[in-house]
């Protein structure tokens, strides 16, 4: 007999990324499923399984552990059985939550922590975003006013990371578990109204689903895609602009500016972010953009990681910040 159409959909989509032309460096090499017991990761989990023996090549799982919850361990440990019966062995990783931004971002860098660390040399990990997922992050990005790079969502394949579920609705993940007899564990926090991306999916899609009469979701995972392949060919195109602006350690500020302000934008991310700056928001690649674009001889902005941007003789370089050049 056929599979339900629920579980052919998710192997199909498994399959489907696995043998991308993005994917062929990792051809051959084993599967890791990033996996919390909840139906996304467990139909993710249960794909991969079967598309791993079709391709011969090993899979395994990885349970992480929050310890948020009374009762996480067993939690857990409920996760390994249910893997161990569709054939996937896994281990289970406690980690400690801290660190600023909250509960849901210091749970998200504490997962992807552990989750790298763990995963065998070369291996892919498999995550279980759904398009539910993109379509929440591109809401939330459009809400924040964060700039293409937000909007454009997650990607497929950024390694070591897979996502080969941003076409498949989370609908589908319940149903395929229904049909393999995975019993989904609901977690708390996927309802509590404390949490942003609660309140879009409760709430805000709904209503926008109900007033533009449905399609919403699949609009705005088009809409990243779109986005996606978009900055992929400008920063194709910053990368060689890149190349021809740089003179004497920095950076020619006559040169850049005249550059489309998209691509020059992206030349200075590219450039500070080889030049060991953190986690630029836009308003500092802004800041660092009016040296060039706007210059009246302003003093350079600050950036993360105790960088300050110069610009002097008509070079825009990087400083430490206790380091002051003249203007010019």
């Amino acid at each position: 007999m056929p599979p339900e159409p629920a579980v052919s959909e998710t192997r199909t989509a498994v399959r489907r990324l696995l043998e991308s032309p993005d994917a062929a460096p990792f051809r051959g090499s084993p599967l890791v499923v990033a996996c919390s017991g909840g139906a996304d990761s467990l139909a993710l989990a249960a794909a991969a399984a079967h598309v791993a023996r079709h391709l011969d090549v090993p899979a395994q799982a990885i349970v992480v552990d929050h310890g948020l919850q009374v009762g996480s361990g067993a939690i857990a440990e409920r996760a390994v059985e249910q893997l161990a019966g569709i054939g996937m062995s896994a281990q289970v990783v406690e980690v400690a939550v801290d660190g600023m931004g909250g509960l849901e971002a210091a749970a998200r860098k504490a997962r992807y922590t552990a989750l790298r660390a763990e995963r065998p040399s070369g291996a892919l990990v498999l995550l279980g975003h759904t398009l539910d997922d993109q379509a929440e992050t591109v809401l939330l990005g459009l809400g924040r006013g964060s700039g293409p790079r937000s909007i454009a969502g997650m990607r497929p394949l950024d390694p070591p990371w897979a996502r080969p579920f941003l076409g498949v609705r989370r609908a589908t993940t319940e149903a395929a578990c229904r049909a393999q007899g995975l019993e989904p564990w609901q977690d708390p926090h996927n309802s509590d109204p404390r949490f942003t991306r609660v309140r879009l999916r409760t709430e805000v899609l709904p209503l926008l689903e109900e007033v533009l009469q449905g399609g919403v979701a699949e609009a705005l995972a088009r809409t990243a895609r779109q986005l996606r392949e978009d900055s992929d060919a400008l920063g194709e195109v910053a990368e060689g602009e890149l190349s021809r602006v740089r003179a004497d350690h920095g950076l020619d500020c006559a040169e850049l500016r005249l550059l489309p302000a998209a691509v020059r934008r992206r030349v200075l991310r590219e450039w500070l972010s080889a030049e060991g700056v953190p986690e630029m928001t836009d308003a500092h690649l802004r800041s660092a953009d009016a040296l060039v674009a706007d210059w009246r001889g302003q003093g350079g902005p600050a950036l993360p990681g105790d960088f300050v941007l110069r610009r002097a003789h008509g070079r825009l370089r990087v400083e430490t910040a206790d380091r002051k050049p003249p203007n010019g």
